[in-house]
């Protein structure tokens, strides 16, 4: 089974904020045992825009990463992230 992997950049315009989207965010993540690959960091853009907070989370599938970022509980979060922050988002397959 090839694991599946979210790739995400994030700007937040509201750090005082955007807790509470962590705060929501978080438990989502444990209920489709995400696993945080990268997480921040120090980080060095050769090409394109930049967002100043980069992560890589791993699932164990790629149907699980769809699950996790369809179910409600992650919309939910999504809503609220959207109002303190812009992010792009991919889902891609590791390598078989």
């Amino acid at each position: 089974m090839t694991k599946a992997y979210w790739i995400v950049h994030v700007s937040v315009h509201d750090p005082e904020r955007y807790p509470e989207y962590l705060t929501a965010a978080m438990p989502v993540f444990e209920k489709f045992g995400a696993h945080f690959v990268v997480r921040g960091g120090a980080y060095q853009v050769m090409e394109g825009s930049e967002r100043e907070r980069n992560f890589v989370i791993e699932f164990r599938d790629h149907a699980t990463a769809v699950a996790c970022y369809q179910s409600p509980e992650y919309q939910a979060a999504v809503r609220i992230r959207q109002k303190y922050s812009d992010a792009d988002l991919i889902i891609i397959d590791g390598p078989a």
